[in-house]
């Protein structure tokens, strides 16, 4: 459609606008575990405010604005106490986890080219459970990136797998604090010493943990070391739109010194307008969520957020309990945080999840790759935290149900029509009429995802990627 020629009255387009947003997940409920990280309406409204005050501020230019200049040295520099980072550590603020990474990945890039001259085709290792956005910088900077397997009893990266996996063109190690998946802490320290003896940069991912980690220790949890204090660690992400309920999009990105922060820094003095020099990946860019998570971070305080922490680990030790007590699921590993994994050996968890959405529920359906098993994964969150006996009960409601109606692990029509495939003669028609079998139409998506969330269990992740590219620009026509 074209936009409108004569101008919508403001009636129109919000009522159009609360059309739009009715279709989406009820993230206010308490029932969605994940994808929208919400405190409260009291916490809501004071961060819409400082967002709305700062709405066209433009984060472009930090010689005019400096509002949002003195905004992101005082953000950067609660990050910096909040991770151990001494007086030389210095880091910007971003749009999210995503593009804290990617500037982790080319500031690791850049310094090496000055470093590291003789290395042209730079490497970083990653264990399997990193996040997909290391392979989203890999692929948009032209990085090869290792994958290396974690210990399958604990479900953290093996430091002797990495080190196995260095040459002479390593230029990143990575590791996560936690690991999105398992909800467990990579063993930093080991990693680290690695890292020194090698003479490699090391990134952690704490772009979910970074924020919550160090209130479940002062809760009394063991929490192992896993910021900027630690030996070896040379950057480190974390993201505020999480766990320190800002409104996205707000994370920050950490250098042990300013000599590896500079090589994210873009400048660019080869064009006849103005000056152009990008902290981060962004140009122009609203200082709405900036002031917004510098408001939130002051109005919810440490008192604040230490009791939200206490709720979040009571809620999660719950939950641990009552799924292991179900016969018929288990818990994947023991959560170090409020992130939870478990699955089943009689029950496809992919219809489970289905089921649960019936009932009201979102929770995350995540497929096996490399000896690690397909699961449901539960990002906890305050407002689940009231919820969690119900939650209980219809998850065991669920797999009575899926039980008695005899699907076990069916894996569906399609497996079987896919079971004498050879996948790499495939071609992207070949794709395109996977995806018109399994349902999924143009411009919308099925009803229920456990079919194609069976089938994509059994692809290689290749093809896998394949088939999720392939349906998305389908869908977005």
């Amino acid at each position: 459609m074209n936009f409108s020629k004569e101008g919508m009255t403001e009636e129109e387009i919000f009522e159009k606008l609360e059309y739009f947003i009715s279709r989406d997940v009820d993230w206010e409920s308490g029932k969605a575990f994940g994808m929208v990280f919400n405190a409260g309406k009291e916490y809501r409204d004071v961060s819409r405010k400082a967002y709305s005050m700062f709405l066209f501020q433009n984060g472009l230019d930090f010689t005019q604005f400096d509002s949002l200049f003195q905004i992101e040295r005082e953000l950067v520099s609660m990050a910096r106490s909040h991770l151990n980072g001494d007086e030389n550590a210095v880091g910007n603020f971003t749009s999210g986890g995503t593009e804290s990474i990617m500037l982790a990945v080319k500031a690791a890039r850049d310094y090496c080219r000055k470093k590291k001259p003789g290395v042209t085709s730079p490497e970083m290792i990653v264990p399997v459970t990193g996040h997909a956005a290391f392979h989203k910088a890999a692929d948009y900077l032209n990085i090869e990136l290792v994958q290396v397997p974690v210990d399958t009893k604990s479900g953290k990266s093996d430091p002797d797998e990495i080190e196995k996996a260095i040459t002479d063109n390593t230029i990143l190690l990575v590791a996560s604090a936690p690991s999105f998946s398992y909800g467990v802490v990579d063993p930093i320290g080991d990693i680290g010493r690695v890292a020194t003896a090698h003479d490699l940069l090391f990134h952690v991912d704490a772009c979910i943990g970074g924020f919550l980690l160090p209130y479940f220790k002062r809760l009394g949890q063991p929490v192992p070391g896993f910021d900027l204090g630690v030996e070896g660690v040379t950057s480190i992400s974390m993201d505020l739109h999480k766990y320190a309920y800002a409104p996205p999009g707000a994370s920050i990105i950490l250098y042990k010194n300013g000599e590896l922060r500079k090589n994210q820094i873009f400048a660019c003095g080869s064009w006849t307008g103005y000056t152009i020099v990008n902290n981060t990946i962004q140009s122009t860019k609203s200082g709405g969520a900036m002031a917004a998570a510098w408001a939130t971070l002051n109005y919810i305080g440490h008192d604040g957020y230490l009791e939200i922490a206490r709720q979040k680990l009571a809620t999660t030790q719950k939950l641990v309990h009552g799924i292991n007590e179900m016969p018929h699921l288990r818990i994947l590993y023991e959560p170090e945080m409020c992130l939870v994994a478990f699955t089943s050996d009689t029950v496809n968890v992919f219809m489970l999840v289905d089921e649960m959405k019936k009932r009201g529920w979102y929770i995350q359906p995540a497929l096996s790759i490399d000896g690690l098993e397909e699961h449901i994964h539960l990002t906890m969150n305050i407002e689940n935290t009231v919820h969690a006996d119900e939650f209980l009960s219809d998850l065991e409601a669920s797999v009575t149900h899926l039980k008695q109606s005899e699907t076990g692990k069916d894996s569906g029509m399609l497996a079987q029509v896919l079971s004498d495939i050879d996948f790499s003669l495939l071609s992207d028609n070949d794709i395109a009429g996977l995806i018109d079998m399994a349902g999924l139409d143009e411009g919308s998506g099925p009803g229920g995802m456990a079919e194609i969330n069976t089938i994509l269990n059994q692809l290689p992740p290749e093809l896998r990627e394949r088939i999720l590219v392939e349906y998305t620009n389908r869908l977005f026509r």
